[in-house]
C-alpha cells in the first residue's frame, strides 16, 4: 500500500509539472521539481469557484489563514497569481483560470486511481461517468444502466448529458471517462471505435409532401427547402460534406439543433428535415411524417465509442466499454438501415 501510495504521488507530481510549464509557458527546466500536493490544488479550486477564501474555508473545514497560506505558497511554485481580491471577494486570474481546468483534471484523475485501487477485486467498483449527447442518451441511457448495475453491483454511474462537441471537450479534459458521439473529428488524443452506423432519411409532412419517394439521391435534396442543425453538429458536418463531393448546394431555410424539434418542424412543414431514421421510427410514432431514404450514396452517421489515447483506463471504465460494445445497438436505435459494427479500435470516423 505504502508503495502504491508512492506511484500515485510521483505520478501526481509529473503531472503537477506539466500543468505547470503549460502555463508559464517555459520549455526548459528552471528550478527543482514542484512540490505543490493535492490538498493545495483543492483549496485553490475550491476558493475559485467560490470566488470566497471564507466561505471555501467553511467548507473545506480549516482556518481562513491556513487556507490563504497553501494557496499562496501553490502560487509561489507556480510562479504566478492565480487570484485577485476586488470588493465582492476573489476572482481567478488569467492564469488561474488557465491553471483551474488543469486542477480540476488533476483532482478528477487522483480520485479515479483512489476508486481503480479500491475495486481490485473480481468485479470492478468504483464510479464510471460517461458523456453523451442527448439524442443517445434518450436511447441509450435506460439499457446502459440496468446492464451497468447488474453487471457492477458496487459500482455507480453518471451519465453527463451535453452536445457533442461538450462531451468531447469533457473527455479531453479528463472530466469523464468514456463518451458516445456521432462522427467526431480525428484527434490524436482519443480513440474511437465504431459500433453502430444510421442511415439519415429526409422526412416531410404527408400534407405538404404526399408525392415524397421512398428514396431521393443525394443530388435530388437540392430541390427540397430544409431544415438542418445548425454546425457545428456532427450531422450538419456530414451532410453538407457529402453534398460537397457531388457539387450539391442545398437550400437551408432554418438551423434547430434539437432533433425533437426537427421532428416536429418537419411534421408542421413545409420544409423538410434530415434525420436519423431512429428519430423518426420512435420512441413515438410519426403517422403524419412522409420519410424517404437517401441514397446514391447513402449517409451513414457513425456511432463511436471514445475513449482517452493516452490516459490510464480504470478497470471499470474497461468493463463498461466491454458492456456498451455487448448491446443490441441495432434493435435499441430501432433502424432498420443500420449497420452494426464489431471489432478493435478503429481510425476516427472521417466524415465521408
Amino acid at each position: 500500500m505504502v508503495r502504491q501510495s508512492r506511484i500515485q504521488n510521483n505520478a501526481i507530481s509529473w503531472i503537477s509539472v506539466i500543468a505547470k510549464f503549460d502555463i508559464i509557458g517555459l520549455a526548459v527546466f528552471t528550478r527543482p521539481l514542484p512540490t505543490m500536493d493535492l490538498r493545495q490544488i483543492e483549496y485553490f479550486v475550491r476558493v475559485a469557484e467560490n470566488r470566497s477564501f471564507s466561505r471555501a474555508a467553511g467548507q473545506l473545514a480549516v482556518s481562513q489563514p491556513s487556507l490563504s497560506r497553501q494557496v499562496g505558497l501553490l502560487e509561489q511554485e507556480l510562479g504566478q497569481h492565480l487570484l485577485y481580491r476586488n470588493g465582492r471577494g476573489v476572482e481567478p486570474t488569467e492564469a488561474g483560470l488557465r491553471f483551474l481546468d488543469h486542477a480540476r483534471a488533476l483532482l478528477a484523475l487522483a480520485a479515479r486511481a483512489k476508486e481503480d485501487l479500491r475495486g481490485m477485486g473480481d468485479i470492478p467498483s468504483g464510479k464510471l461517468i460517461i458523456g453523451l449527447p442527448p439524442r443517445i442518451a434518450l436511447v441509450l441511457t435506460p439499457p446502459l444502466v440496468r446492464a451497468f448495475h447488474q453487471a457492477f453491483p458496487d459500482a455507480s454511474i453518471t451519465v453527463a448529458e451535453g452536445l457533442s462537441v461538450q462531451v468531447r471537450e469533457w473527455l479531453l479534459a479528463g472530466r469523464i471517462d468514456l463518451a458516445m458521439l456521432y462522427d467526431p473529428p480525428p484527434s490524436p488524443q482519443l480513440t474511437y471505435e465504431s459500433l453502430f452506423r444510421e442511415e439519415l432519411v429526409l422526412a416531410a409532412a404527408r400534407s405538404h409532401r404526399p408525392d415524397l419517394p421512398a428514396r431521393v439521391s443525394v443530388a435530388q435534396l437540392r430541390d427540397y427547402p430544409l431544415i438542418l442543425p445548425s454546425a457545428p453538429n456532427a450531422i450538419r458536418a456530414l451532410v453538407e460534406s457529402v453534398c460537397r463531393a457531388h457539387g450539391v448546394h442545398l437550400r437551408v431555410v432554418a438551423e434547430v439543433d434539437a432533433v425533437h424539434t426537427l421532428v416536429e418542424l418537419a411534421n408542421q412543414g413545409p420544409a423538410c428535415a434530415i434525420l436519423p431514421r431512429s428519430a423518426v421510427r420512435g420512441p413515438e410514432p410519426q403517422p403524419d411524417l412522409a420519410v424517404a431514404g437517401i441514397v446514391a450514396p447513402r449517409i451513414l452517421n457513425d456511432l463511436a465509442l471514445a475513449s482517452p489515447r493516452h490516459r490510464p483506463a480504470t478497470r471499470l471504465a474497461t468493463a463498461t466499454a466491454a458492456l456498451l460494445r455487448g448491446l443490441d445497438l441495432v434493435a435499441l436505435f430501432q433502424g432498420r438501415g443500420s449497420m452494426p459494427t464489431r471489432g478493435s479500435p478503429v481510425p476516427a470516423p472521417q466524415t465521408r
